[in-house]
């Protein structure tokens, strides 16, 4: 899976002459890539770090590392996810590559097939390695079905738990995400999301105002008019952050 068409032309004809490899699908962007993995469950993906849309580290995010399949990344410039990957003995190709290195690549990866368990815990560790050198969630992705929502974090108005899952309102749609909140809030910019019930986590840029309510509690009405209460054991971390944009 990757954008530049000579890389992907390069890597196919080096894999056509394998025996035992059988290309099953190619993808030109992130999104291409997520719908392809999950409609063929192919065994081993060579995936671009930088890609249109979503990146490599978002396709696994979308995947989930326990189901995607074996991984040889291609990156071109990104030194830290170089680093990230020596840290999980995750292999990778460095573009340009050569026949040499794609070769040692492929042969580790035969190897790694006999060892799938540790290769999702690597892919899981280096999600959260390179969440904790980087940007929190950029972009969520929703899945129902065959549909496929790429929603970017700053439009997602508030989340709201719903059992295994967390439903994401955005304007007047809605996308069911499949995870928890408490695995959910440590993703999320906490200068641009604060949760204010124990099942509700809101972006702050749609606070319109906050209410008395009754018995001493508030309401949070957001700028579409959903009106939401607030919990008081949330209460000072929402009102610390209201004060830090008004300063």
């Amino acid at each position: 899976m990757d954008d530049e068409p000579w890389a992907r032309r390069r890597i196919a004809t080096l894999l056509k002459a394998e025996p035992d490899i059988e290309i099953v699908g190619e993808g030109s962007n992130g999104v291409e890539a997520v719908a392809k993995i999950g409609e063929l469950s192919p065994d081993l993906v060579f995936l671009d770090v930088q890609m249109p849309d979503i990146n490599g580290f978002e396709v696994i995010a979308a995947i989930g590392p326990e189901r995607m399949p074996l991984v040889v990344f291609a990156t071109a410039f990104d030194q830290y996810a170089l680093k990230a990957f020596d840290a999980q003995a995750l292999d990778y190709l460095l573009k340009p590559f050569d026949e040499d290195r794609f070769h040692k690549a492929l042969d580790r990866a035969r190897r790694d097939l006999r060892h799938r368990g540790a290769a999702q815990t690597a892919l899981s560790s280096l999600l959260d390695r390179l969440r904790d050198g980087h940007a929190y969630l950029q972009r969520v992705v929703a899945k129902s079905g065959t549909r496929i929502a790429f929603v970017k974090a700053e439009e997602i108005d508030w989340f709201e738990a719903a059992g295994n899952y967390v439903t994401l309102h955005v304007g007047r749609d809605s996308h069911l995400l499949r995870t928890t909140m408490n695995a959910l809030e440590p993703k999320l910019d906490p200068q641009q999301f604060v949760r204010v019930q124990r099942s509700i986590i809101v972006n702050l840029d749609r606070i319109r105002e906050l209410q008395p309510w009754n018995r001493g509690e508030q309401m949070l009405l957001l700028k579409d008019g959903t009106k939401l209460t607030l919990g008081r054991s949330y209460r000072k971390n929402l009102e610390r952050l209201l004060q830090n944009t008004t300063e």
